[in-house]
């Protein structure tokens, strides 16, 4: 019913539609959990995915507009790195940057029509084969995880199922 409901709402958005991105914008905030973290991950760097998080989705919807006046508030509620980051290599001494796993990142959010229509946004993507990261750079699965995001954003696809 969801997956509906957010497909329709994409489509009356999208019909006549001509801004290079949306004239509500796009506005990303860290979740406070993803947030308590910041002693771990590194405040720079969680700083940096969230403008990453926005570059792309604004970039995606210069290309493939969804309508005059949405607002999209974008909350990335977790975060995984695919190597140590520089904060975690800094509190643990011996941690190496050799070291590699699985990363990625969930998204969750709110798209608001220029009506005052919402629907909720939700995605979640991580890698789940570790032969795919050894050659990843410290946030490559949560950058991959955003621009796959954007990209069913920009087809108007529903990204609330879960």
């Amino acid at each position: 019913m969801k997956t509906l409901a957010i497909a329709a709402l994409i489509s009356a958005l999208s019909a006549g539609a001509a801004l290079a991105a949306p004239a509500g914008g796009v506005h990303v905030t860290l979740s406070p959990r993803l947030q308590a973290r910041a002693h771990d991950l590194g405040q720079r760097d969680l700083n940096q995915l969230q403008a990453e998080l926005q570059r792309t989705v604004e970039r995606q919807l210069a290309r493939r507009p969804i309508g005059e006046g949405v607002r999209l508030d974008l909350v990335i509620t977790d975060a995984t790195p695919n190597r140590p980051t520089f904060q975690q290599m800094s509190n643990t001494p011996g941690l190496s940057y050799e070291s590699f796993g699985l990363g990625g990142a969930t998204i969750d959010g709110v798209i608001t029509g220029a009506d005052g229509a919402t629907a909720p946004v939700h995605y979640r993507w991580y890698e789940s084969d570790i032969r795919q990261t050894r050659f990843n750079g410290t946030w490559e699965d949560a950058e991959r995880a955003f621009g796959f995001f954007a990209d069913h954003l920009g087809r108007g696809e529903a990204v609330a199922a879960r």
